[in-house]
């Protein structure tokens, strides 16, 4: 093989890792909304000592070895104590494959909005955007935030 094949053959490759790597990066942590599914959660078959929130759940599946979920973890609370009728419940599933499976969880941290009756309205994968979670948040609860300037 030529130098200018090699040469070729490495630029190609960091082009489609570029190309990944941005796709990847503009679509983690965004909120998608769940448009058809209706799946309902119980908080309690996950854990019983977990409370659903009045009005919303934030549910956050994390593992054990999960750097970005402890920022996650705190984020999440922050705001579930900020809004009246939210709560937040963070799962570990490092030793429960078969709630992963049951959700297909594919990366950690993952974010599950339920209203209040469990069913869930939107997902994010990766570590949130705070602003997405509230706006949608407030369409789940009815209610509108202004941001002082």
């Amino acid at each position: 093989m030529t130098p200018l094949a090699v040469l070729g053959i490495l630029v190609g490759l960091v082009g489609v890792s570029t190309i990944v790597g941005i796709a990847w990066r503009t679509t983690t942590g965004r909120v998608r909304r769940s448009q058809n599914d209706q799946s309902v959660v119980d908080i309690a078959d996950l854990d019983p000592d977990a409370r659903a929130g009045a009005g919303a759940t934030l549910l956050q599946f994390s593992t054990e070895v999960c750097a970005p979920c402890h920022a996650t973890r705190a984020l999440l609370a922050t705001i579930a104590k900020e809004r009246t009728g939210v709560s937040h419940v963070d799962f570990d599933v490092t030793t429960r494959a078969d709630v992963a499976n049951r959700f297909h969880l594919l990366q950690s941290p993952t974010t599950f909005i339920l209203d209040a009756r469990g069913v869930v309205r939107a997902r994010i994968g990766g570590t949130p955007r705070p602003a997405e979670i509230i706006a949608e948040l407030d369409r789940i609860l009815g209610t509108a935030r202004t941001i002082a300037a």
